[in-house]
């Protein structure tokens, strides 16, 4: 992992098209400005353990039962 210091309005440049700038420190909380193609997905990582928590446990929850009958319709 690469760790750099910036402060406020200083920029990182990740290859040739995503900046992310420092927009503001206040109480701790550090707001970033990214500028990235529309192309490029930015996800909080917060989101993505919650997405992957709830797929866990939604796969947990199917009973055999159901599987099987999914698995009939499938073949047909």
């Amino acid at each position: 992992m690469l760790v750099l210091a910036r402060k406020l309005d200083e920029s990182i440049v990740i290859g040739d098209n995503i900046t992310i700038k420092v927009i503001s420190v206040e109480k701790g909380v550090v707001k970033l400005g990214i500028d990235a193609p529309r192309d490029i997905s930015i996800i909080r990582n917060e989101l993505l353990e919650d997405v992957k928590d709830s797929n866990i446990a939604a796969s947990k929850s199917v009973d055999s039962n159901s599987l099987s009958k999914l698995s009939a319709i499938i073949k047909k």
